[in-house]
């Protein structure tokens, strides 16, 4: 469990209804937690906020969870980075450190 940065855990602001895979998430303000493998990342967006670190995940608080596959960049990246890109249906939450990418769809 990563929580996705340093010290207090990222939280992640929808200020439209979207999906993560085919799940349904409100528009607000969410904890955004990923669980980083060798060949893929679960990327899972929690109801918690306010959260130091991951030493309090609650699972029960899960929103959301999607398995997303890692892939490798050319361009090595020293600090651990977070874009978003316009997708087709959406919009990609990219993550990337050293040369270790993932992107997250979320979809309308």
């Amino acid at each position: 469990m990563w929580r996705t940065g340093a010290n207090e855990a990222a939280e992640l602001t929808l200020y439209t209804d979207m999906k993560l895979g085919e799940t349904d998430i409100k528009a607000g303000t969410y904890t955004f937690y990923v669980i980083p493998g060798e060949k893929e990342w679960t990327a899972i967006v929690s109801s918690d906020i306010n959260v130091w670190g991951s030493y309090f995940y609650n699972e029960q608080n899960d929103v959301a969870r999607l398995s997303v596959p890692v892939t490798s960049g050319e361009e090595f990246l020293e600090a651990f980075s977070i874009t978003f890109s316009e997708a087709e249906s959406g919009i990609h939450m990219h993550l990337g450190w050293g040369n270790t990418r993932i992107a997250v769809p979320f979809t309308k």
